[in-house]
């Protein structure tokens, strides 16, 4: 799974540009699973099970990343640009960005002994950064880069400390290769995934694709907010690294069924796997979309912990990843039986 992980990461895909994500997961697919691309961009697979299952369950899993979108190219051959999905512009000043064509940015200012002292004690905002691709007018800066464009945070994906990873776009590539991993595998159930688009900006590609399939439930495997560092106190840590599969009772976007909810962790603890819910209402998924779409699917959101998100390090820890995994193929297998 770990291996699927690292090239799904080094794959770039922000919101609405997601063919490369998709062509990569395609090319990844057993033979004897089906997919289509619907008019969206959303991939849906659909794979055989040794039964045909008593209730039809999606597993879901959005396939975009954050990232920046080219809006206007200065006479001088700067770009000016907008975040694509919840980015803090904190986070962003002076890291290196790359295009899909190659051309490599730096998103840049103005140096600390230029900024007055009242103004340091304030946020940055997009508005006030620039990214710089080594071009000395605009004619020079076309040549290399349009309006409409996308870039991406230049990070590697990298193995460290006690079984943490760190890497762009595991928000949600982690949930991509858990379903991956499961279509990889021989079911008791036929199953259907789908890689959903432009979650990042609203959850708009889930809603669709689950008024096409119209299940009668949805597990969303997805990241969420791990604030388990330093001078973060305890019920606002949302959960935790190390602690396994994160399974939710409320976030911004959904309420999710308590049925579904006190089945997920009878499952945990019954296969000893490692879960835990979150001390804080915060976030969003997927689940938003599919849970009202298609007269109402009951949905649960099973997720992997991740500190650093929506930055250009995502972090999260293998054995939580391994354990959402787990526990997302015992929910798919009990709610098709339900």
């Amino acid at each position: 799974m770990f291996d699927m992980l690292k090239e799904l990461c080094a794959c770039d895909g922000c919101s609405g540009d997601e063919r490369g994500v998709a062509k990569y997961i395609i090319s990844q697919l057993p033979q004897d699973c089906e997919h289509y691309i619907d008019g969206l961009g959303n991939l849906i697979v659909t794979k055989k099970g040794i039964a045909v299952p008593k209730n039809k369950v999606i597993l879901a899993a959005h396939m975009d990343e954050v990232g920046f979108i080219v809006t206007y190219i200065t006479d001088d051959g700067y770009l000016r640009f907008a975040p694509v999905g919840g980015i803090n512009a904190s986070a962003v000043i002076g890291r290196q960005l790359h295009f899909k064509n190659g051309t490599v940015g730096v998103i840049g200012t103005k140096a600390m002994h230029q900024i007055p002292k009242a103004e340091r004690e304030k946020e940055p905002s997009f508005d006030s950064l620039l990214i710089d691709i080594g071009a000395s007018s605009r004619e020079e800066a076309e040549k290399k880069v349009a309006a409409g464009d996308c870039a991406y945070f230049e990070c590697g994906y990298t193995e460290f400390g006690d079984g943490m990873i760190k890497a762009k776009a595991i928000d949600d590539r982690i949930g991509c290769a858990i379903l991956l991993l499961l279509l990889k595998k021989r079911l008791p159930y036929d199953i259907t995934c789908v890689f959903t688009v432009q979650e990042e900006i609203g959850t708009r590609g889930a809603g669709p694709a689950a008024f096409s399939v119209k299940p009668d439930y949805a597990l969303v495997v997805e990241t969420t907010t791990a604030c388990d560092i330093s001078g973060v106190s305890a019920e606002k840590r949302v959960c935790g690294l190390g602690k396994g599969a994160v399974v939710s009772y409320m976030d911004k976007g959904t309420i999710y069924p308590k049925e579904l909810y006190n089945i997920a962790f009878a499952k945990a603890k019954e296969l000893e796997l490692k879960a835990q819910t979150k001390t804080l209402i915060a976030g969003g998924n997927d689940s938003s979309a599919i849970s009202v779409s298609a007269g109402g699917i009951p949905t649960l959101a099973l997720s992997v912990p991740c500190r650093y998100l929506h930055s250009p390090s995502c972090v999260i820890k293998k054995e939580d990843a391994l354990a959402t995994a787990s526990l997302a193929a015992a929910m798919f297998c009990e709610l098709c039986a339900k």
